[in-house]
C-alpha cells in the first residue's frame, strides 16, 4: 500500500505547536510531542523526522540544548562520529538506499524550524521523483511512518546487540 503524505510543513511552522524546544521535550518524554525515537545514547537522540523527504528519514540531536556545531563538546564529537555509521548501517539495512543526503541546518533562514541542533540523513534512491512531487505539494511514501519507526527501532536493537557481543563487552 502506498501513502501520499502532504508536505505542508508551513501549517508546522504556523500551526498551534507544543510549548518549548521540541527535542528537549522527547528527550524529557514529554506526552506533547510526537514519539518517533528509535535509537539514543547516552549524549544523543536518533528519531525519525516527523515531516520525512524519504522513509527513514532520520534526526539525530544531541540531549543537550545546543543550536551551532562549535558548540559540541569533544565527549559529543566523539559519540557523533560513532553513532552517525550506526545510523547509515541501520537505514542500509532498513531500505538499501543508493545514497545519502547527510547534514544540519543551523539557523531559521537556513531552514531550521527548531532551535535545537539537529543533523539530518536522508536516505536518497535511484528513482526518486524529488523536487517535482515538493512543488505539488504532496510526496508518495511507500511506507507509513509509524510502520518505519518498528522497523528502525528492532534495527537498531540488533546492530547495538550485535556490536557489543562482537566487541566482547
Amino acid at each position: 500500500m502506498e501513502y501520499l503524505f502532504s508536505f505542508n510543513k508551513i501549517a508546522y511552522l504556523t500551526g498551534k505547536r507544543p510549548e518549548g524546544c521540541i527535542p528537549c521535550l522527547i528527550r524529557d518524554g514529554s506526552e506533547d510531542v510526537e514519539k518517533l525515537v528509535v535509537h539514543q545514547t547516552g549524549l544523543f537522540i536518533v528519531s525519525l523526522n516527523l515531516y520525512p523527504y524519504n522513509p527513514g528519514h532520520l534526526i539525530l540531536f544531541p540531549k543537550r540544548h545546543i543550536t551551532d556545531i562549535r558548540e559540541y563538546t569533544q565527549e559529543e564529537k566523539s559519540g557523533l562520529d560513532e553513532l552517525l555509521p550506526l545510523c547509515l548501517d541501520a537505514l542500509d539495512k532498513y531500505g538499501k538506499p543508493s545514497a545519502f543526503n547527510i547534514g544540519y541546518n543551523m539557523g531559521l533562514s537556513a531552514g531550521a524550524s527548531i532551535e535545537h541542533l539537529h543533523l539530518h540523513i536522508i536516505p536518497r534512491y535511484p528513482k526518486e521523483i524529488g523536487i517535482a512531487e515538493l512543488i505539488g505539494g504532496s510526496r508518495v511514501l511507500v511506507q507509513d511512518p509509524k510502520d518505519t519507526l518498528v522497523q528502525l527501532k528492532e534495527i537498531f536493537r540488533t546492530l547495538t546487540v550485535t556490536e557489543k557481543v562482537d566487541l566482547g563487552t
